[in-house]
C-alpha cells in the first residue's frame, strides 16, 4: 500500500465513508454508465444551459502534465453540458492577457493556475468584477482565497514537499538535490522548502532551464560529479525524472532519483526500480473537479471546500503501486 501521512489517511477514509453513505450499491454503476454513455455519444448527462468555461494555465508547450489536466476537464465538460476552452502560456504576463481575453469573451466561468500570482491578480479581479466565477487550480492555493476565487483545486505544495522529506528520511538518504525547472514558480519553491523542513538530511536547490532538456541533464550531471555526497535527486515534474536518470548514469552516480508527478514513463521506471518514488497530485482530478465545481456553483450555488483548498494529493507512489497505475498512465488519466 502507498504510504500516506496520517492526516491524508483520515481525510481519504472520511471521503470514502461519505461516498458510500451517499449512494446505493447500484448508484455508482448507474452514474458510471451514464458518464460513459454521454462521452460515447458526445452528449451531456444534464440539461442545464450550455455554459462556456475557460481554463488558462501557466503550462509551457509540450508539458504532458497539463495534457492529463485537460483530459479530466474535457470529460467533466461533456458530462456537464459545457463548452470547454483551454489556453496556456508559461510567461505570466501573457497568461494574464489570456485571462483578460476570456473575460472579453464573456465566458461563464474561469479556471486559472497561479504559478506567479502577482502577475495574475489584476486579471482575476477583472473577471470577478465582470461577475465571472473563478476557481484556481494546481498552483497558488495560498493566494486563491485572497484573490476572491471560489476555491482552489490541487495539492498543498508545502505539504507535498514535507511528504517527500519524510520519505527521503525513511529511506535513509543524507543529501538531496531539489531540481527547480521554472524560476519564479511559487509552487516549486514551496515544494523544495517543504522537503527541507522535514528531511533529516541536507537539501540543496538546483535551478535549471526547464525548456532545454540537454541543459537540464548537463546541470544535474555536473552537480552529481562535483558532489558525490548527493544520494537523492528530486525533480519537480515527471518529464524531468528520466532526464535526471540519464544524468545520473553519465555522472557515474548512485543517487536515487525521485519525482513529483506521474506519467507512463515514470510508472514504468518505478516498476523496474529505476526511480525510487513519485508524488502523485492527480492532475486528471484537478481538471475534472475544477469544471465540475464551476458547474455546481452555476447550477446550485454550491462551493466545496469550506473556504479551504480541495486537495487532490499528495500520494507517495512506489514500486509496489506502479503496476496498478501503469494502465491509467497509458490512457492519460494518471
Amino acid at each position: 500500500m502507498a504510504r500516506f501521512p496520517t492526516w491524508l489517511g483520515i481525510a481519504l477514509a472520511g471521503a470514502v465513508t461519505l461516498s458510500l453513505a451517499g449512494c446505493s450499491s447500484t448508484g455508482g454503476k448507474r452514474a458510471e454508465d451514464a458518464r460513459k454513455a454521454a462521452a460515447a455519444q458526445g452528449g451531456a448527462a444534464v440539461n442545464t444551459p450550455r455554459w462556456t468555461f475557460a481554463m488558462i494555465t501557466h503550462s509551457g508547450d509540450g508539458d504532458t502534465f497539463w495534457d492529463i489536466v485537460q483530459s479530466g476537464a474535457k470529460q467533466a465538460a461533456v458530462k456537464d453540458n459545457v463548452d470547454f476552452l483551454y489556453s496556456h502560456d508559461d510567461e505570466a504576463q501573457q497568461q494574464a492577457q489570456l485571462v483578460d481575453a476570456a473575460v472579453d469573451k464573456k465566458v461563464d466561468g474561469i479556471i486559472v493556475s497561479l504559478a506567479k500570482p502577482d502577475a495574475l491578480k489584476a486579471a482575476v479581479a477583472r473577471a470577478e468584477k465582470a461577475g465571472i466565477p473563478v476557481i484556481t487550480v494546481n498552483s497558488g492555493s495560498a493566494r486563491s482565497k485572497a484573490f476572491g476565487a471560489l476555491t482552489h483545486v490541487g495539492q498543498d505544495e508545502t505539504v507535498a514537499g514535507e511528504a517527500v522529506g519524510d520519505e527521503l528520511t525513511r529511506r535513509g538518504r543524507k543529501k538531496a538535490l531539489c531540481v527547480l525547472h521554472e524560476q519564479g514558480n511559487v509552487g516549486h519553491e514551496q515544494r523544495c522548502a517543504g522537503v527541507a523542513k522535514t528531511f533529516d538530511g541536507t537539501v540543496e536547490n538546483l535551478y535549471v532551464n526547464g525548456t532545454n532538456m540537454p541543459d537540464v541533464q548537463s546541470a544535474i550531471e555536473a552537480k552529481l560529479q562535483a558532489d558525490t555526497s548527493v544520494d537523492a535527486v528530486v525533480t519537480l515534474g515527471a518529464p524531468y525524472a528520466d532526464t535526471a536518470v540519464k544524468a545520473r548514469t553519465d555522472a557515474g552516480s548512485k543517487a536515487e532519483i525521485d519525482t513529483f508527478d506521474l506519467n507512463a514513463k515514470v510508472a514504468a521506471e518505478l516498476k523496474d526500480g529505476t526511480l525510487g518514488f513519485a508524488v502523485d497530485q492527480q492532475p486528471y482530478l484537478q481538471g475534472y473537479q475544477a469544471v465540475d465545481l464551476l458547474w455546481l456553483y452555476k447550477y446550485n450555488g454550491d462551493v466545496l471546500g469550506g473556504g479551504r483548498p480541495v486537495l487532490t494529493g499528495p500520494q507517495i507512489v512506489t514500486k509496489d503501486q506502479a503496476a496498478a497505475l501503469e494502465e491509467y498512465t497509458k490512457r492519460g488519466t494518471r
